[in-house]
């Protein structure tokens, strides 16, 4: 029998649900978007944040954002150095960085919480998972490869349980995203489905 799942030291760890990422008109847009709409994710996760609500577990949402003195942003990447030059699409009042409207809706203990680097875990949000005693972290969001990996891995090391939902995140190539889903198998407690986590949460 699969271990249970509990509620109340669970967090899903929403990543990157926002207009640049996944809206064609969005900075990312020409990469993603086509990708994200062909896989049906949006609606998808949509639903899981919603079962996992009701089971009792928070939503946290994270934004890549920068703000007017660039935060913690540093350009050690092409992504990052390609973010910074356009920074003002990802300013926290911008169009862009808003959660996308199907997820807007947040429950009274959902989160939302800004940074500046590819993982989710960057900043002070390990501190504030903390507090919420939650120790076990189910991912989703936009990019596979991207932060949801870098999530994932930063998660495991800094000792959290850590499921990314396998049929709740998605990336612009399908092979590099089965590719790193496979490799985090391995490198976390494990991928699970969305009725998966929903079974051991019950």
């Amino acid at each position: 029998m699969a271990p249970r799942l509990a509620a109340e030291r669970t967090v899903v760890l929403a990543l990157h649900w926002q207009v640049n990422v996944i809206r064609p008109e969005g900075f990312f847009g020409g990469m993603l978007s086509e990708p994200v709409r062909s896989s049906g994710v949006v609606e998808r996760a949509s639903r899981f944040h919603a079962a996992a609500r009701a089971a009792g577990v928070p939503v946290v949402f994270t934004r890549f954002t920068v703000p007017e003195d660039e935060g913690d942003l540093v350009r050690n990447t092409a992504f990052m150095a390609a973010v910074g030059d356009a920074q003002e699409s990802f300013r926290p009042d911008a169009p862009g960085s808003a959660i996308i409207k199907e997820m807007a809706d947040l429950g009274e203990r959902d989160l939302v919480v800004d940074n500046q680097r590819l993982s989710g875990l960057s900043g002070g949000l390990p501190l504030r998972l903390a507090e919420l005693g939650a120790d076990t972290l189910l991912l989703t969001g936009v990019a596979t490869d991207l932060t949801v990996e870098q999530t994932a891995r930063h998660g495991t090391e800094l000792g959290f349980t850590v499921h990314p939902v396998s049929d709740c995140v998605t990336a612009a190539d399908p092979a590099a995203h089965r590719a790193s889903l496979a490799a985090l198998d391995l490198a976390t407690a494990g991928c699970l489905t969305a009725q998966e986590v929903l079974d051991r949460l019950g």
